[in-house]
């Protein structure tokens, strides 16, 4: 029996080990996908596809350990590193399917973030509909107090005036961004919010304030690292240069741009910089209406661009909805599924309570019967001891009677028997003195003791009768 027990407890403590060591792979691999989302959001800017890649992997983790947030945040980074390498359909793939697994997870926070990644997505194309999500957006973070959302959504939104040329509301919201990330010490953002004024101040022909702005946030995204940002810095110093006739300076800021343009793989960006160079080609040659020529060609071909993207987003967002619709309808039937078999097992049972109940009752008044006659019986019982019990007090209040009368008897018998027979022994007594001392003849002593003991003797079946003959009268 000690070995069995000991057998048992070492598979218990193997049994806990194991479990322990599970609970300690899945810890791990939850902090790995977090790593790896953190640090490929963090790439966005720098290097795009290492952010796509990053949150693959972390992907791949989290639907092992069926980690639900970690999937849901893996689809955002993915979708932000996809939206950085101009990606746009792939981008609103991932938002949405990351939105499906915030939503299910009631996480407002996360819900917020997608809306702000897919409002970035349309604030080139659809001014209306990319505020629309940003205002979502907006809601949420101030519901839950989120200063880093809300302070990225000034920022976009800000952009998106920028676009509809609404520029001093723009610098509303930039100097309203800049303030909060100030507060956040965010360093990268406010590199952005730097550069977005400066673009500003670019297109209110404010020269001398744009090219200080855009040169500190080039200075400091170099710092940080952030390629997307220098290249997109660049084009726009270049623009400034060339409308000032610093042509020198224009090439430089082209050349520079098209090589971190490269870097993050921006195909769009590097056909911005080769119309900029050919808007600098044209400008050292005096070709102007080339330049406006090109322009125009330009204009066109990213309308149609902008168009056939938006279009392409709309038509993914409108499938992506229709199979969220239908994944809606296929839980809504199992629900109903699920009900209609839980009503009829909770009828069944109810059925079953109820002919439970049913039996209960009559075994009930079955037993209330039986127990009525019971109690009718033990009544009689009751009734017939009082009798008997009646009977024999009366019993033995006559012997009780009786054998006071007796006692009585005994007494007054006692008290004659007492003074009858002490007569006859006080003669006795006196005889045995007077013998001794020789005062009396012999044969008279004796004639004498002879008569004292026939009266005692007389005395003793007299008192003997009277007690065997109750009738005879009293002493």
């Amino acid at each position: 029996m000690k070995k069995f027990l000991q057998f048992l407890f070492l598979i218990l403590l193997a049994i806990s080990a194991r479990a322990n060591g599970s609970e300690g792979a899945v810890s791990q691999d939850t902090a790995e996908v977090i790593k790896l989302t953190k640090h490929g959001f963090l790439m966005r800017l720098t290097d795009p596809e290492q952010t796509v890649s990053n949150a693959s992997k972390a992907l791949a983790i989290a639907q092992k350990i069926d980690y639900k947030a970690g999937i849901a945040e893996s689809y955002r980074v993915m979708g932000i590193g996809n939206y950085y390498l101009d990606n746009s359909i792939k981008a609103i793939d991932n938002y949405l399917t990351a939105l499906n697994y915030f939503t299910q997870l009631k996480d407002l926070q996360g819900e917020g973030r997608v809306y702000n990644n897919i409002g970035n997505l349309y604030r080139y194309i659809d001014y209306d509909l990319s505020l629309e999500y940003f205002q979502k957006a907006l809601v949420i973070a101030r519901k839950l107090s989120a200063k880093d959302l809300e302070a990225g959504l000034y920022l976009n939104i800000g952009t998106v005036y920028y676009h509809k040329k609404s520029y001093y509301q723009a610098l509303n919201y930039y100097d309203k961004s800049a303030t909060m990330f100030a507060t956040l010490k965010d360093s990268v953002n406010l590199v952005q919010c730097t550069q977005n004024k400066g673009v500003m101040y670019y297109n209110l022909k404010q020269y001398s304030l744009a090219e200080k702005l855009l040169l500190e946030a080039n200075k400091r995204a170099k710092e940080l690292d952030l390629n997307e940002p220098v290249a997109s810095i660049d084009l726009t110093l270049a623009d400034l240069y060339i409308d000032q006739g610093k042509y020198n300076e224009a090439e430089k800021a082209i050349t520079e741009g098209i090589t971190f343009a490269i870097i993050v793989k921006s195909e769009k960006m590097q056909d911005d910089f080769k119309l900029t160079s050919y808007t600098l080609a044209l400008k050292r040659k005096n070709y102007e209406s080339a330049l406006r020529y090109l322009q125009d060609i330009h204009k066109k071909d990213s309308a149609i661009y902008m168009k056939s993207n938006s279009t392409q987003i709309n038509v993914k967002l409108e499938e992506v909805n229709q199979r969220a619709k239908t994944r809606e309808n296929e839980q809504r039937q199992a629900y109903d599924r699920v009900k209609f078999w839980a009503v009829a097992i909770v009828a069944g049972l109810l059925s079953i309570l109820v002919g439970l109940l049913i039996s209960n009752v009559k075994r009930k008044t079955t037993t209330n019967a039986q127990l009525t006659s019971l109690n009718a019986e033990v009544s009689r019982q009751k009734d017939n001891l009082d009798r008997i019990n009646h009977h024999l007090e009366e019993i033995i209040d006559e012997r009780t009677q009786d054998l006071q009368t007796k006692n009585k008897k005994l007494s007054e018998y006692s008290s004659y028997l007492s003074h009858q027979i002490r007569g006859p022994i006080a003669t006795l007594k006196g005889l045995l003195n007077l013998e001794k001392e020789g005062l009396v003849d012999q044969q008279e002593c004796i004639r004498m003791m002879n008569k004292s003991v026939t009266d005692i003797d007389d005395k003793i079946i007299e008192m003997s009768e009277m007690l065997h003959d109750p009738g005879k009268a009293s002493i």
